[in-house]
């Protein structure tokens, strides 16, 4: 399970449990730059691809082609990194979009431009905001919930932010994904009050991909943990056994 930006491996402590419940081993690492015990500008410098890169060596240590599933700019990462090694399905929880997807809404756009207010923001470690967070991120859950998780979040990469965020200004193309290049099915979530990444958004994302997608209509951005994750669980568990995806292993 690949966390999306600013976060860490624990962003899936309870989403993961479903998935162990129904014998699969999970894994949950943090991407360069996210540990705990790590500098708070540790990701600073880190690219799109340098994230893929960590997974590609992750799932190369496995017995057996991963499932990949990745939230936010994680499911972007797990793209990147399906394009590049054997998975046996890739699941995209509220996905960044590739490179070429235009965003479909003005926060997309504010979001695109926002960061220059910090000046040459892809130099920099990006600290977390959490206005931002609360209004975009976790706007369907509890006060206390949204201060715990905010508690644990780190500083995120100005590069791999930039390469996501204005990916038409990356003259190096960093997060294009060429579906011909991905050979296991590939499955789309998206909230239907999402607006960091909304539904047509995702849905040209999965149009280009050639995922299967999802909508969930009362559900926002985080998809991991706010009321009614355990529906998203499920649903994903479901589609790996229509999928027919192997059991993931140790």
């Amino acid at each position: 399970m690949i966390h999306g930006g600013f976060c860490g491996g624990w962003a899936f402590d309870e989403f993961a449990q479903p998935f162990r419940a129904a014998g699969h081993a999970v894994h949950l690492p943090d991407l360069p730059g996210h540990g705990a015990t790590e500098p708070r500008d540790a990701a600073q410098g880190r690219s799109m691809a340098d994230y893929a890169a960590a997974v590609v060596e992750q799932a190369a240590g496995l017995p057996s082609p991963p499932i990949l599933l990745g939230h936010s700019m994680g499911g972007l990462v797990g793209l990147m990194a399906a394009a590049k090694t054997p998975v046996a399905g890739v699941i995209l929880l509220a996905p960044s979009a590739p490179w070429g997807v235009g965003g479909s809404s003005m926060e997309e756009a504010v979001s695109a431009v926002s960061l220059y207010a910090l000046g040459p923001y892809w130099a920099q470690a990006i600290e977390p905001d959490y206005v931002s967070f609360r209004r975009y991120g976790v706007d369907r859950m509890e006060k206390e919930e949204r201060h715990a998780i905010f508690a644990k979040m780190r500083f995120e990469s100005g590069r791999a932010l930039f390469e996501t965020l204005n990916w038409w200004l990356d003259p190096f193309m960093t997060t294009m994904v060429r579906s011909e290049d991905i050979k296991s099915p590939i499955f789309a979530v998206t909230g239907g009050h999402d607006v960091i990444h909304p539904p047509a958004t995702v849905r040209e994302t999965a149009k280009r991909i050639g995922a299967t997608i999802q909508v969930m209509p009362e559900m926002s951005h985080w998809l991991i943990g706010e009321p009614g994750w355990r529906d998203v669980a499920d649903l994903c568990l479901g589609w790996l056994a229509d999928a027919k995806a192997p059991m993931a292993a140790e």
